[in-house]
């Protein structure tokens, strides 16, 4: 089959996106007009112009690749534009076939020109909620902590997720630079979350090794992974991660940018797949990996070999492992299945 027609059967495809950061998913076209309104100068002034500075393919190494966010956080501080990035992000996403996406986003670096942290929360909630009514996706968010910051920080996002968890919050999270910022630091903010019947992830096994996922597992009880490229070195580890059924939130494109692959042949996600891992595939950040959801999908087939019976698979782990209430996910399954199953059904 032509690519271009297997590229439009898996935009066709409903998917679930369970890892996708807000300030690396925003418009170029966006970020210019945002710019010019709140008086901050863009590395470029076409959207075209903008999208090639911001796309992280010269990047050395995770914090390299982090480096590029100094540009989108700078317009992302006021009510309005967050409101407006999540609400295009999810117009995007569902143009691409999705049909469920959690958004993760860190509100402490929303707040440097006076913003609240709950104002900081609420924005980007009304903007998914907005595009929920307007183009059937469902949006949900993610508080994220970050690792180079102190515990005491770490625990006030633990807390203003948990303030949120019945109102668009479906989980805590843990992200930045990770090399020499280890996750136990931020224990006792992941047991409030966890004690408080919050859901817990972690980015671990992108920027540091698998010593990086078996804390992110069991000192803060993640129930996902972010990322987890590294957990292979680990056969332990992986058997536990796996028995456990923890899904992996799996971003192909960025793995390759971060050097964390050498490529996207290289990427252990083929070999997760075929030992039974619970495995997704993410875009990580539409606007620094240049991707979609459905670019993602065409390379695992072209790079790793993946059928449309496999990515269907994956798309519904995708669906099983949202950190949506039971009765939801199993509503949305439940929508989806089908839709999925006469799919792979036509390629028989």
């Amino acid at each position: 089959m032509p690519l271009s027609i297997f590229s439009n059967k898996l935009r066709a495809l409903p998917k679930a996106e369970l890892h996708c950061h807000l300030d690396g998913s925003v418009r170029p076209a966006t970020l210019i007009e945002l710019g010019r309104e709140y008086g901050v100068s863009m590395p470029r002034e076409t959207p075209e112009e903008l999208a090639e500075a911001m796309r992280a393919d010269d990047a050395r190494s995770l914090e390299d690749y982090l480096r590029l966010f100094d540009t989108t956080v700078s317009v992302m501080q006021t009510s309005d534009a967050l409101e407006r990035i999540a609400y295009e992000l999810a117009e995007d996403a569902a143009e691409d076939g999705v049909r469920y996406i959690e958004v993760r986003n860190a509100p402490i670096l929303n707040v440097v020109h006076g913003l609240s942290l709950v104002e900081a929360v609420e924005a980007p909630l009304r903007g998914l909620r907005r595009a929920e009514r307007d183009f059937g996706i469902t949006g949900r968010f993610i508080i994220v902590a970050l690792r180079q910051f102190s515990a005491e920080h770490s625990l006030e996002m633990a807390k203003l997720a948990v303030e949120f968890k019945n109102d668009g919050v479906v989980a805590f999270d843990l992200a930045g630079a990770e090399k020499g910022n280890p996750a136990s630091v931020h224990a006792t903010a992941f047991r409030y979350a966890r004690e408080n019947d919050l859901a817990v992830t972690v980015h671990a096994g992108e920027g540091d090794g698998p010593e990086s996922i078996r804390e992110a597992v069991h000192l803060c009880g993640a129930n996902r992974i972010g990322h987890g490229t590294r957990l292979i070195e680990d056969p332990d580890l992986t058997q536990y991660v796996n028995d456990r059924r923890i899904a992996l939130e799996v971003c192909l494109t960025s793995n390759v940018q971060t050097r964390v692959a050498d490529s996207y042949e290289a990427h252990p996600f083929r070999e997760y797949f075929d030992r039974g891992l619970n495995v997704t595939l993410n875009t990580d950040n539409r606007l620094m990996s240049a991707t979609t959801l459905t670019d993602e999908y065409v390379h695992a087939a072209e790079h790793l070999g993946f059928t449309m019976d496999e990515l269907a698979g994956v798309a519904l782990n995708g669906f099983e492992s949202a950190f949506l209430p039971w009765e939801e996910r199993v509503m949305l399954i439940e929508e989806v299945s089908e839709r999925i199953d006469e799919m792979v059904g036509s390629e028989a």
